[in-house]
């Protein structure tokens, strides 16, 4: 694989308009690392790293050495971990204090899933606005450098059909749509409030939240015409954000400069309990449908091998789906082991914590409502091996209960 340039010694493979390139991204930049976006159309990803992953996934990180770091989350950890030699990032993403250290992960799991009902419904479902803007974008990533416009044509209808087709796995329905909408427009009022005393979701400074965040908030939502123009309208600080998020400097200046500060004493502003009551109402039953489907798939197959998947193609993301009701309305969504790979982190945050710290953790759920996401666990726990989704070996009953 050729490698990147001295100059920009990591290269990153993905789309200006993929959700989860859109978190790496940001972090890459708001910590000041030098890198090159790189399209995956380019025949370089084609024909070398696909075949080093075992399937076409984005977004995926290629350091000067040629190794391959895939998973958005997985390329922060590793710089966040100290594992790219010469590098120090400016900050660590995950807060030092317990409850602001477990509402970065509760919003880096809502972030990169809770909202892709929005932000599949927004792109996909505003054909008059979006059409002509993603005929034009995703071909510019994704075809073959020099493509003609047939070939252009053809890539955007491929992709086209294939997310639209996604969108429904997502719970997007003629029956859901108006419960999306009003749902999207709840949170987009409940963070533009939170954003008016602070330029990030703690404080002065982001953390692993704001880039689970801004993986739908900016590359579908802040970025197609239709739930742009929305954004802009209807919660200017929201979108002010996400342009900060895209800024390699502070980008603060509405605020006065403020120091890159946390809130102070692990405080938790209304504003902010505001947003975790509405992630309990809205996301948390979607946790259980998935947790319960996973629970039973896994009982019925006992003979999965550690560190494989379960499943006969190893580069399949799904492994089934699970129904619920959702405000109301039925809706089914593909169960995908990768969002109890993101739940487990919130899990481990409060495990791992000190007692006393714990017993904040575990207060601040309660009075949100969200206390289901330490009993919500798995008979096995999610791994990432060889760029994959794989289980561990199963665990104690009592482990998993818990």
């Amino acid at each position: 694989m050729s490698a990147p340039s001295a100059a920009a010694p990591f290269r990153l493979y993905g789309t200006p308009g993929s959700l989860y390139t859109g978190k790496a991204r940001s972090y890459l930049i708001k910590q000041s690392i030098p890198f090159e976006n790189a399209a995956a159309g380019e025949a370089e990803f084609r024909e070398r790293i696909v075949p080093a992953l075992g399937r076409w996934i984005i977004p995926v990180l290629q350091t000067a050495e040629g190794a391959l770091v895939q998973d958005g989350s997985d390329i922060i950890a590793w710089f966040d971990g100290g594992h790219a030699p010469g590098v120090t990032p400016r900050w660590g993403v995950h807060a030092p204090t317990p409850r602001h250290r477990l509402i970065g992960h509760i919003f880096e799991l809502f972030g990169g899933e809770g909202l892709l009902r929005p932000a599949m419904h927004y792109r996909w479902n505003f054909d008059a606005q979006n059409r002509a803007f993603l005929a034009a974008d995703f071909p510019a990533a994704l075809a073959p450098t020099g493509a003609g416009p047939d070939v252009a044509a053809a890539v955007f209808d491929m992709a086209s059909t294939r997310m639209r087709k996604a969108m429904a796995r997502f719970g997007v329905s003629d029956e859901s749509i108006p419960a999306v909408e009003a749902a999207y427009a709840e949170f987009l009022a409940l963070f533009d409030a939170h954003l008016a005393a602070a330029p990030y979701l703690l404080g002065g400074r982001p953390t692993i939240g704001d880039f689970g965040l801004i993986a739908p908030l900016y590359a579908h939502l802040a970025r197609d015409p239709a739930p742009a123009a929305l954004m802009k309208s209807a919660a200017f600080r929201v979108w002010r954000w996400t342009e900060r998020m895209n800024a390699a400097d502070h980008d603060a200046g509405e605020y006065g400069r403020p120091p890159e500060d946390l809130f102070a004493a692990d405080a938790v502003p209304e504003t902010l309990m505001a947003l975790l009551r509405f992630i309990a109402d809205d996301y948390l039953p979607e946790i259980r449908a998935y947790v319960g489907f996973a629970n039973a798939w896994l009982a019925a197959r006992p003979d999965i091998a550690p560190g494989t998947s379960g499943l006969e193609r190893t580069e399949t993301r799904i492994i089934g789906h699970a129904e619920f009701l959702w405000r109301g309305v039925p809706v089914t969504v593909a169960v995908m082991p990768y969002r109890l790979y993101l739940l487990q982190k919130i899990q481990d945050a409060v495990d791992a914590a000190a007692p006393e710290d714990r017993a904040a953790m575990q207060a601040l759920l309660a009075e949100t409502g969200l206390a289901d996401l330490l009993t919500l666990r798995t008979l096995r726990r999610v791994e990432r091996k060889g760029h994959l989704e794989v289980w561990s070996a199963p665990l104690p009953s009592s482990t998993s209960a818990r």
